[in-house]
């Protein structure tokens, strides 16, 4: 358990940078330069409707292996890839937040407790995470880094409440 008491709102950030989907990747990309977080909130009509993460900008750099074709009587087969080949080639090609962008996103709310963060962030992989307010509105962003130096300052305080004891 981190701190009982304290919630998401006494964490995040409130000055969250925020994307359009039509938006070019080379603003994104400045965003996120700009701002030093890792991703930033894809906005359209006041709801976050996706998240453009360094993992996805990186994504559009990296190789990806095509499956071969192989000929058997005249016919050609290859092998079923599904919908990953698909994703990674549209990333690849994106030139637009909305292309790019991951989606659906996970977000939290600002009154959540950070054990609630922290199990959100471990279980479904994600960094940064939006924080909405009651009317899920994005009211601001928190990323690992933001937990971890709660968890230092946590750590900190109880060497020094050990040392005192001893």
């Amino acid at each position: 358990m981190i701190v009982a008491e304290s919630t998401v709102a006494d964490l995040m950030r409130t000055d969250v940078p925020v994307a359009a989907k039509g938006d070019s990747i080379a603003t994104v990309a400045r965003l996120l330069v700009e701002s030093g977080l890792p991703g930033v909130p894809v906005v359209e009509g006041g709801e976050v409707v996706g998240l453009v993460t360094e993992s996805d900008l990186i994504g559009r750099q990296a190789d990806i292996d095509v499956p071969e074709s192989a000929v058997f009587f005249d016919a050609v087969f290859s092998i079923d890839v599904g919908r990953q080949l698909e994703d990674e080639l549209q990333k690849i090609l994106a030139t637009t937040a909305a292309e790019v962008m991951t989606h659906p996103v996970y977000n939290i709310k600002a009154s959540a407790t950070l054990d609630q963060l922290a199990t959100l962030m471990v279980t479904e992989h994600v960094n940064p995470v939006p924080v909405l307010d009651d009317s899920l509105r994005l009211v601001g962003i928190v990323t690992r880094a933001d937990l971890v130096r709660v968890i230092a300052r946590r750590e900190a305080a109880a060497e020094t409440s050990a040392a005192e004891s001893a």
